[in-house]
């Protein structure tokens, strides 16, 4: 009996392992920074910038190589570091946050290698519209962290759109160029 009991809970356990349910992941606001570069003048400088504000959740099944990702930014949060153009950013002739409060991702973690996604293929919603697009996940790595004693997840991710798509074309009649590459970095933990 013994013989035949031990291979039946050795394959059941091997099976659960393989079975694992995906893990949700609450996006972590301390440590999750939307960034962007945007041309000023047709060339004449690089202004940087980013969000202060977002949440999400990510959705991870390591073992199967699938997984889902939201993030929503609030518009709200933008900083280039200079409140006056801050300012003119959150208007109506940019992002204009009364109107467009939040800017939404929504992807599909894809081409995973060693357990870890190096693209998200989904769509941006920003400014009220939503148009593809693709990120490219640079790293990407879970591990135990010393102060929360879970496993946290982190991943470098980028890609390039142009705003004028989104109807933020604000400077293009005065050479502005309107492609903007964003690098997002995230960090997130198990949800309860």
């Amino acid at each position: 009996m013994i013989k035949v009991a031990l291979p039946v809970a050795v394959a059941s356990l091997a099976m659960g392992s393989a079975l694992a349910a995906p893990v949700t992941y609450q996006v972590d606001p301390g440590h999750t920074y939307p960034s962007f570069e945007a041309d000023h003048f047709g060339g004449m400088s690089v202004w940087r910038g980013k969000f202060d504000s977002s949440s999400g959740t990510i959705v991870l099944d390591k073992a199967a190589g699938t997984g889902t990702v939201e993030i929503t930014v609030d518009t709200s949060s933008i900083d280039f570091g200079h409140p006056k153009l801050n300012e003119h950013a959150k208007s109506a002739e940019m992002f204009d946050v009364q109107k467009y409060p939040t800017a939404v991702y929504k992807g599909t973690l894809t081409n995973f290698k060693n357990g870890a996604p190096t693209e998200a293929h989904g769509e941006l919603t920003l400014h009220g519209v939503t148009k593809p697009l693709n990120l490219t996940i640079k790293s990407f790595l879970c591990k135990m962290t010393p102060m929360s004693k879970k496993e946290r997840c982190g991943a470098d991710a980028a890609a390039t759109l142009n705003r004028a798509d989104y109807g933020i074309n604000y400077g293009e009649k005065y050479g502005f160029n309107m492609q903007v590459k964003l690098a997002i970095q995230v960090e997130a933990e198990p949800t309860g």
